[in-house]
């Protein structure tokens, strides 16, 4: 049943539908419009998503307690750990997770790399693979279940009672790993954690210079692209931070490129043409930063008159606007977003990796920080912001 149900990404026109169906909930408040939003919120996640969403809190917090539980069966006193420090089942157990999890892990780790000729490396460092390793030896419920096929009575308590303390043994060496790890010093301790592979990038397509719109240097060792809709009031709140990140960090360089989301924000398309518009004539930035400002008027005539407030040939730029002289390069940003998996707005990449969760200040400044650790990873100096 796992493997035929199918995940996949969501689709454009689901999210239009779901967002069709919540606005008609808003403006009429019924259970049948209620009913229609949930189905058309349902719709858009992949069965597989749905199904994890369902199952997760079961799983979780009753079926693998429940399982430990019913599994282990141990009266847990001074004799029966003293018989089980002694016993070479107990010991063997311990030696396998908390010694033979790591030491293998890293052992085939090395071997599929000289195998292949170091085409095939792990995405993390020797220290990530060896606290991976280590981590590895925690789980038990599988673990329990062999136990209870392989052995019974006195020789049953015996694993139990090693399967259990290895748990607690292989936390306490991957924390020690990595205690270790971050003692280090700098170079030696990213180098540990990341290796020297390059990441593999989620920005599909690269940015480049002379096309897409750029604030900051050009040679800037970490890049931040935005997509983004200059009528969304998150792609607002965020301005902020992405202002107060170039202010503090002289190392990154900073890509608007467009997604007008024209299902929620039915001044968004106009807005973006407005701005490739003023583009024409060298105020890009001016006027995208001044219409996400003022993101409650961008009515055709606000467009207009903020052309004359950045002192623009106002004909002209009415022209281009009229001449939707824009609209080619913007929907080349909507479908780059597409080919990246960009949905909604605002959507981070740093170095072409997705940025997930928050995009205060301290976020994107974790995000850049965790860039150029990668960069001195694979020997790529990056100064310090």
């Amino acid at each position: 049943l796992g493997l035929c149900t199918y995940a996949s990404p969501v689709e454009r026109d689901a999210l239009e539908t779901a967002t069709y169906r919540f606005r008609l909930f808003r403006e009429q408040p019924t259970s049948g419009f209620a009913r229609l939003a949930q189905q058309g919120l349902q719709s858009a996640i992949s069965p597989n998503e749905r199904l994890q969403g369902l199952f997760h809190p079961w799983t979780s917090y009753f079926v693998v307690p429940l399982f430990a539980v019913a599994n282990a069966g141990i009266a847990l006193n001074g004799d029966v750990l003293a018989h089980a420090a002694r016993s070479p089942i107990t010991l063997g157990v311990v030696l396998a997770y908390v010694a033979g999890k790591p030491i293998g892990i890293l052992a085939t780790s090395r071997l599929v790399q000289r195998a292949s000729r170091s085409r095939l490396l792990p995405p993390v460092g020797v220290g990530g693979v060896l606290g991976g390793g280590a981590s590895a030896g925690i789980g038990f419920t599988v673990s329990l279940l062999i136990a209870t096929l392989a052995f019974d009575g006195a020789e049953l308590q015996d694993a139990k009672i090693g399967i259990l303390g290895s748990a607690v043994g292989s936390a306490l060496v991957t924390w020690a790993v990595f205690r270790v790890i971050d003692r280090l010093p700098k170079r030696a301790r990213v180098r540990a954690l990341f290796g020297t592979l390059e990441p593999l990038e989620d920005l599909m397509e690269p940015v480049t210079p002379g096309w897409d719109h750029i604030r900051g240097r050009s040679d800037a060792p970490v890049t931040l692209v935005e997509y983004g809709d200059l009528e969304c009031p998150y792609c607002g709140q965020a301005e902020q931070a992405v202002r107060d990140l170039l202010s503090q960090s002289h190392d990154v360089r900073y890509v608007w490129r467009h997604l007008p989301l024209r299902d929620v924000h039915p001044q968004a398309q106009r807005a973006a043409e407005a701005t490739e518009a003023a583009a024409e004539q060298g105020r890009f930035w001016q006027m995208r930063d001044l219409l996400l400002a003022r993101q409650d008027a961008l009515a055709h005539e606000d467009l207009v008159r903020y052309a004359g407030e950045l002192g623009l040939d106002v004909p002209r730029f009415v022209e281009d606007l009229d001449r939707h002289v824009g609209a080619a390069r913007i929907a080349a940003d909507v479908e780059s977003a597409a080919a990246s998996g960009v949905l909604g707005t605002p959507t981070f990449f740093v170095n072409g990796r997705r940025h997930h969760g928050a995009y205060d200040l301290q976020a994107l400044l974790t995000a850049v920080k965790e860039a150029r650790a990668r960069l001195l990873s694979v020997g790529v100096e990056a100064p310090a912001a």
